[in-house]
């Protein structure tokens, strides 16, 4: 017979049932956890979410621990609660899966707990957090398999049914601050009985149900989506990943983008082109060649950038991807000039997003609001950015450029138009043909 279970472990919250183990396991256990286990779920930076709150704290659904003891969103509270019922009830005997799954989450509550920044400060019994992840998890997965498999919507269905709560659901759980360990979502996905018709994994169900908000190719990004991740925002993080190697810069200097915004870029005798993959952050330059894969600029795209760049922000090793690109295009488009040479170009795709949110003022906005020159301590594209520097053309008046310096103070030496050009000419000759008659009449006069 179990022995009675007790507290143990962080903060005296875990209770364990240990009679099957020696009494120092679980503490080996739990200091080996302590020491390998990072916190991946990260609390907003406190300036950031005074300028843009909505952005980073979830209107129509709290996932993970971070804001579980609200209660402004009771509504979909009720729904998860349903959606774990379905899923659980799908198979006979309904508590012998529930034991299960309560028994495989009390294993890893001590590491998920871990994954939480400033966990030691959130009250939360034992019994509590276990019944967090369970039902978060639960409706997670159920929601993948309700969105991947039409034969499990019911009529009725108040999360399908609802004109647009599936696009706010999105928007809520791409948020850093709502998220819960990947490794939950996939032990439970292990143990709920699932369709035996859906041959689809939890990797492929969660990326069925993002791939709309995540730009290029669907084919590519399962791959990287398949990556080990901590949670659903990791996971999409991966995505956006380059595929191509780093060029490094060879001299030193501060470089924080182009030296020109596009349109002078092409004055200057530098080409644009769409790339020809859709990996996002594969830019680069090859004999006066600037290339960029296309970019979706859509109705999530700024709240998932400013939530990647929370990410990059927060002290943890990813590289200042997202941070560096917007960085890169804030330097590449400045005004509606900029953005219709990009669409000519097929660079600006799917460009459905309000007039507040054109391209320009997009990356502008992100680069101030989300303090990018501040925080960023690696520029990523340092290394094209000083190729495009060198790149001599006879045009182009490089020897003033100086990477610190404000752009609206370089001047760039445009090609002067054909007319221009013609009617020079025809002033020479004007003058020629003067000083010619000059002489002849002169001479003719001497004589």
């Amino acid at each position: 017979m179990a022995e009675k279970t007790e507290p143990i472990g962080i903060l005296d919250h875990v209770a364990l049932d240990i009679c099957s183990y020696d009494s120092l396991v679980i503490p080996i256990k739990e200091k080996m956890e302590t020491i390998s286990t990072a916190s991946c779920i990260r609390r907003v930076n406190r300036k950031l979410l005074e300028k843009n709150e909505d952005q980073f704290i979830p209107q129509k659904i709290y996932i993970g621990l971070f804001h579980h003891d609200k209660n402004d969103l009771k509504p979909m509270e009720d729904h998860k609660w349903r959606y774990l019922y379905s899923l659980l009830n799908r198979k006979p005997h309904l508590e012998v899966t529930l034991d299960n799954c309560v028994k495989e989450l009390r294993e890893l509550e001590h590491k998920a707990r871990l994954c939480y920044e400033g966990h030691e400060q959130i009250k939360i019994s034992s019994n509590e957090f276990v019944e967090l992840m369970l039902v978060d998890g639960g409706f997670l997965i159920e929601l993948f398999l309700r969105h991947s498999i039409k034969g499990l919507k019911r009529r009725g269905d108040y999360v399908f049914n609802t004109s647009g709560l599936l696009y706010e659901l999105r928007c809520d759980m791409l948020m850093l601050e709502n998220q819960i360990p990947y490794f939950i979502l996939q032990r439970l996905f292990e143990i709920v009985p699932v369709p035996q018709h859906c041959k689809l994994s939890l990797t492929e169900l969660a990326f069925r149900f993002f791939r709309d908000m995540i730009p290029g190719d669907h084919k590519l990004h399962l791959a990287k989506f398949g990556q080990e991740g901590n949670h659903l925002l990791d996971l999409i993080r991966h995505c956006f990943l380059p595929t191509i190697p780093r060029v490094k810069a060879n001299q030193g200097g501060d470089i924080r983008g182009l030296p020109y915004k596009a349109t002078k870029l092409r004055a200057a005798g530098i080409k644009l082109k769409k790339a020809s993959t859709q990996d996002l952050l594969d830019i680069k330059f090859v004999n006066g060649v600037l290339e960029i894969p296309p970019i979706q600029v859509h109705q999530y795209t700024e709240r998932l950038f400013r939530n990647l760049i929370a990410f990059e922000q927060c002290g943890t090793e990813n590289t200042p991807h997202i941070s560096s690109y917007v960085l890169l295009m804030k330097s590449l488009v400045e005004d509606q000039r900029d953005v219709t040479l990009l669409k000519q170009k097929e660079i600006l795709t799917n460009y459905d997003v309000p007039e507040k949110k054109e391209a320009f003022t997009l990356f502008q906005r992100l680069w101030e609001e989300m303090n990018v020159a501040e925080n960023i301590n690696e520029f990523y594209y340092d290394g094209i950015c000083e190729q495009v520097k060198q790149y001599k053309r006879s045009s182009w008046q490089l020897q003033n450029w100086n990477p610190g310096k404000p752009l609206k103070h370089i001047y760039l030496q445009q090609p002067l138009p054909p007319f221009v050009i013609v009617i020079a000419v025809l002033l020479i000759l004007l003058i020629l043909v003067g000083a010619l008659f000059s002489i002849v009449s002169y001479f003719r006069h001497e004589i």
